[in-house]
């Protein structure tokens, strides 16, 4: 039986080279329409979205040992029930999913009543949130963001703090705030200081920035006090999605000594509507960046535990053209997702089904390849030119910010589609 990751497969669904969403990646995510009552899980094929909860009533899933739950599972609101019936059953419902959506099987294509009710354009559906997070981790991983954030703010010999290079440095952020792509984002208001001002002022937000990120989402769940060796952690990462962790810096630099990020951060965060599983991204593991000193015993990897995942931003004035203003690579994170999780539960911290775990603001060596205005205009310094003859220094009221990520290899694409998100101007008051 050929494998959902076989780059020979073929759909009997056109699709094109360029798509994000070829056989070979099969991402899960939450989606409603108009004419139909309440959401459904789906998966992404070319243009379409497969419905889960229609395949399922058609009984193509009737010999898989989902338990229970299913066919019910596929008509929630989010990922998490299906992503709690673990991974043996994730990987039957894409091997199903797969065998279906191959060009020579007439189960699926051939059943003119079953593919009506199965196959809906993207364009037609309007999708949700993929997961319901109870708890959100936003981690600071990329040393050359965390090195030009040092350089910025404190002393450019010693930009990097002592921990910095032993340990996964994170944060606790707000989960209740994030959003699914196309969800616009309102200018906050916090407190600012500027370095000669006697006294703090409230305010909307003077340097609102985006952060390049992507986050992993739990897909299993540890008890309180138990903690996750090293070799097993990515058996507790469901697949992985875009996320933009939306800044106000002015806001972020007054308020987080000493305690960390608090309002400048937990207005909005936004996240792709696609999770891509770690199965589909296995094709593209590579190595991650010497780790020097070698982490503790604990954080030590073995194997490559870095995915080489091509990342865009664009920068859109309202009623203008896009301009590109970032290109990076998730494979450049100094961190791993598993050296994350590792040490996130090295302390007893219960993992949950659904949570978010956002890597940090990815950004890599060279200019055009950092992952936040609050770099690219080096704090201010050298506004970013963009196509319609303006420049930025912070975001402006009507810029849209979107973000893209695709894996490419030996003529193969795994894309995440994209996750995007307009600015409107601040509340009043």
């Amino acid at each position: 039986m050929a494998q959902p990751n076989d780059p020979a497969l073929r759909s009997w669904i056109d699709i094109a080279p360029t798509s994000d969403f070829p056989i070979q990646n099969l991402p899960f995510g939450v989606f409603d329409k108009d004419e139909q009552p309440g959401p459904r899980l789906g998966v992404a094929i070319g243009e379409y979205v497969l419905d889960l909860y229609a395949v399922a009533q058609f009984g193509f899933f009737e010999d898989l040992d989902l338990g229970p739950k299913m066919p019910k599972v596929f008509r929630r609101g989010a990922l998490n029930s299906f992503i709690s019936l673990g991974r043996p059953a994730w990987r039957a419902v894409r091997q199903r999913v797969s065998e279906l959506l191959r060009h020579d099987n007439p189960a699926l294509r051939d059943n003119e009543e079953a593919m009506r009710a199965c196959l809906v354009r993207q364009r037609e559906v309007r999708m949700r949130r993929p997961v319901k997070p109870r708890n959100y981790t936003d981690f600071y991983s990329s040393i050359e963001h965390a090195t030009n954030v040092g350089i910025m703010f404190r002393d450019p010999a010693n930009a990097l703090l002592p921990n910095w290079r032993h340990i996964p440095i994170g944060y606790h952020g707000r989960a209740s705030s994030i959003v699914v792509s196309g969800t616009d984002i309102r200018r906050p208001n916090g407190q600012r200081k500027a370095p000669d001002a006697a006294a703090p002022t409230f305010g909307p937000s003077q340097q609102l920035d985006f952060e390049l990120e992507m986050a992993f989402v739990v897909g299993k769940g540890t008890h309180l006090g138990e903690t996750v060796p090293i070799q097993y952690a990515e058996d507790h990462i469901f697949g992985l999605v875009l996320f933009n962790d939306w800044s106000a810096r002015d806001i972020q630099s007054w308020e987080y000594v000493p305690l960390g990020p608090f309002l400048g951060k937990s207005f909005g965060s936004s996240v792709s509507p696609w999770v891509v599983t770690l199965d589909a991204l296995e094709p593209f593991r590579v190595a991650g960046p010497v780790q020097e000193p070698e982490p503790l015993l604990y954080l030590r990897q073995l194997d490559a535990h870095n995915f080489d995942i091509k990342l865009e931003v664009d920068l859109q004035p309202e009623n203008s053209a896009a301009t590109t203003i970032s290109r990076s690579n998730f494979g450049l994170m100094y961190w791993s997702m598993a050296q994350q999780l590792t040490h996130h539960a090295s302390n007893g911290c219960n993992l949950e089904v659904g949570d978010l775990y956002a890597s940090g603001t990815i950004s890599g060596p060279t200019p055009d390849s950092l992952g936040s205005m609050l770099e690219l205009a080096w704090r201010g310094t050298r506004p970013v030119p963009l196509a319609d003859g303006s420049e930025r220094k912070f975001l402006q009221d009507g810029d849209t910010v979107t973000m893209r990520g695709f894996c490419e290899k030996d003529g193969l694409r795994i894309g995440f589609g994209e996750v995007t998100g307009k600015i409107l101007p601040a509340s009043a008051g």
